[in-house]
């Protein structure tokens, strides 16, 4: 009986400990590579990745988003970095906190040294508006940026505003007009920041065009703007994505709710042509 209480608190412990273990391995994986891409790149990298997260032992998916947090840590991060060394972001987001964004954005802007956005993926609304500030957007093949029109609640500003034109004013209700007046507002102010970060490589005129297409609800927010359409607009898209950005977003795993929804054998496969007889 005694060999069986021992087992179970050593069962007990090592359920504990295990998933710190690992947390901190992960952890400890991150830094490595961050730390090959710096050395390899002579930059300062920092990452702002948004997956969704696990709460404590429950196992609750959360969304993560730009969050005050995440600018107070990004500026940081600048202001620990020489104006001579590059920056190097990695961004990885469905967007956020419009302030978040701007504050990310403008202190980007503002960095002497090159700065560089990686977005293997997705970088969306308060993603896009991070990476106009970049010197160079790099993205992969099929990466997509997207809108950054301000959204107001559960609605886009610009729909608001077409209430006014559909309807006769006093059909309208206080809060409705209310709103109305917050996304004019609102509309302004985005499009403002834009065109500022856009006149660091394009002309006024064009900048005023780009910044009108972006931010005054042309498209629904979640459309995905490819590499291709970015660089229509006179954005500087490359798409020489370093391995190790891959690998990095390879240690940001996706939490899991129960059995994976893709499979695969996670090694290259290249083609082999047939062998002659």
């Amino acid at each position: 009986m005694e060999i069986f209480f021992q087992l179970f608190w050593l069962f007990f412990i090592l359920s504990v400990l295990t998933p710190y273990l690992q947390q901190q391995m992960l952890l400890g994986a991150r830094a490595r590579k961050m730390a090959e891409l710096e050395r390899k790149r002579k930059s300062r990298v920092i990452t702002l990745i948004h997956r969704q997260e696990a709460v404590n032992f429950l196992g609750i998916p959360i969304s993560r988003f730009i969050s005050i947090d995440d600018s107070e840590q990004v500026l940081r991060a600048i202001r620990l970095t020489d104006k001579n060394v590059p920056i190097d972001l990695i961004l990885h987001t469905p967007g956020g906190l419009v302030l978040a964004a701007e504050q990310i954005a403008e202190a980007l802007l503002r960095h002497p040294a090159k700065v560089t956005v990686f977005v293997p993926h997705y970088a969306m609304s308060g993603g896009t508006l991070i990476a106009l500030a970049a010197d160079e957007i790099v993205m992969d093949e099929n990466a997509v940026l997207g809108p950054v029109d301000p959204q107001l609640g559960q609605y886009p500003a610009a729909s608001i505003l077409k209430v006014l034109e559909k309807k006769p004013i006093q059909e309208i209700d206080d809060q409705t007009l209310i709103l109305a007046d917050m996304a004019e507002k609102a509309l302004k102010q985005v499009k403002a920041t834009v065109k500022n970060l856009l006149l660091k490589r394009l002309p006024e005129e064009r900048a005023e065009e780009v910044a009108t297409l972006l931010s005054q609800g042309t498209w629904t927010h979640d459309y995905p703007i490819d590499v291709a359409q970015a660089r229509e607009m006179g954005l500087p898209v490359s798409t020489e994505m370093p391995l190790e950005v891959y690998e990095l977003m390879d240690l940001y795993p996706q939490a899991q709710g129960g059995k994976p929804s893709v499979q695969y054998v996670p090694i290259p496969y290249r083609h082999q042509e047939p062998r002659r007889p």
